[in-house]
Formats: C-alpha cells, sequence, structure tokens
C-alpha cells in the first residue's frame, strides 16, 4: 500500500535503522521511540490491525513474536522487554497500518 508508512520502509523506499528483514516481516528502530531501546517489528504484507488476520496468519503472527524475542536477546535487553499490539483507535493504534508487533523493547514505559 503506497501510502503505508511501514509498508514503504518494508519496501526500502523509506530510509530506516533496519534491526531484520526476512521474506515475512522487517524490523527498524522507531523514529520518535518510547524506551532506550524501541523497536518495531512488522509484517512485509499490509495489515490493517490484529482484527485484518485469521487462522492462515499463524505463522505469519508466531514469526513476528520469534524476532521480537530474538532482536531483544541481539540487542541486549531480554532480561527485561515489552512486546506490545496496539490494535484500534482506542489502543492508541493510530496508524492505519500494520498492528506490526509493536516491540517496545528494553522498558522505561510509563504510563501504563
Amino acid at each position: 500500500m503506497s501510502d503505508c508508512i511501514f509498508c514503504r520502509i518494508a519496501a526500502g523506499e523509506v530510509p530506516a535503522r533496519i534491526v531484520r528483514r526476512d521474506e515475512n516481516l522487517v524490523a527498524f528502530h522507531d523514529l520518535a521511540p518510547v524506551a532506550p531501546t524501541h523497536v518495531l517489528v512488522v509484517p512485509r504484507r499490509h495489515l490493517a490491525s490484529l482484527d485484518a488476520t485469521d487462522t492462515g496468519d499463524r505463522e505469519l503472527l508466531g514469526a513476528l513474536a520469534e524476532a521480537a524475542r530474538e532482536i531483544a536477546r541481539e540487542l541486549g535487553v531480554a532480561d527485561g522487554y515489552r512486546v506490545v499490539v496496539n490494535n484500534g483507535a482506542s489502543a492508541d493504534h493510530t496508524w492505519s497500518r500494520s498492528f506490526g508487533c509493536a516491540a517496545a523493547i528494553g522498558c522505561r514505559l510509563s504510563a501504563w
């Protein structure tokens, strides 16, 4: 989807500090981090929300969670991190794209 910033990052059209890239997902440092280490792990395929997935997406969802875990280890924050999935406006899901597996890694997230 051409107007989706995450799709454009995944396609390499928008620069980002990429942490991981494979056929299913792209992980990159957030441009406006809310934690000392804040990485977004998003599927390459455009998904508007978690509700847009179905049982056929189980492998993709597992890959997102596994990538978040591995990235936490690689970045040295495996002793304490959060994996957050915002779904819908009332959950502060502000992008019309991919819920991702927005891994706010390396805790210091207040107000939760």
